[in-house]
């Protein structure tokens, strides 16, 4: 991660177990007031997950609409957005996973969401389903990319920094 690199200071505002009317609700204070150039969107594992565990996560209406509405301030700030797909909630590949048809919905979403609004796109549903096609050959729940099937394991974040680095260099 050469070059572009040093031009960034990056600055984590994830909050574990948010949804995303949580970030709604706190991005004046945990975003905007930091007066950011880009800001990574990466939400929606548990807007899907969390209805199932807990009944607390997010209908698909009313995530889109809080996503929306989170862009809308970013870009009444003038601040560049880059959004990502969930990535997964089980690392099967033979779409067995029981969420797998509500975070493909969700995925859809966030991208019709970056074409309408034209912003740039890191699809990491795609990219993990992508790595566990070609590196999960034992159709394993968990173990590649994360620790338990939702949290990211050490290979799992480095996965996820290098697909996020791709797209930021473009600006």
């Amino acid at each position: 991660m050469q070059g572009k690199a040093g031009q960034y200071e990056l600055i984590g505002a994830g909050v574990s177990s948010n949804k995303v009317y949580d970030l709604y609700l706190r991005m004046e204070e945990d975003v905007l007031s930091k007066d950011p150039d880009i800001v990574v969107i990466y939400i929606g594992v548990n807007d899907v997950w969390h209805k199932r565990i807990a009944g607390t996560g997010t209908d698909a209406d009313k995530f889109q609409k809080f996503y929306q509405a989170i862009i809308n301030k970013l870009k009444a700030k003038n601040i560049n957005v880059i959004v990502c797909t969930p990535a997964t909630i089980g690392e099967k590949t033979d779409f067995s996973n029981p969420l797998d048809g509500e975070l493909n919905e969700y995925s859809k979403m966030i991208r019709d969401i970056a074409q309408k609004n034209n912003l740039y796109l890191v699809d990491l549903r795609k990219a993990f389903l992508d790595h566990d096609l070609k590196n999960n050959p034992g159709n394993k729940t968990s173990g590649i990319l994360t620790s338990d099937g939702v949290h990211l394991n050490a290979r799992g974040n480095q996965f996820v920094a290098e697909e996020m680095w791709k797209v930021l260099q473009a600006y």
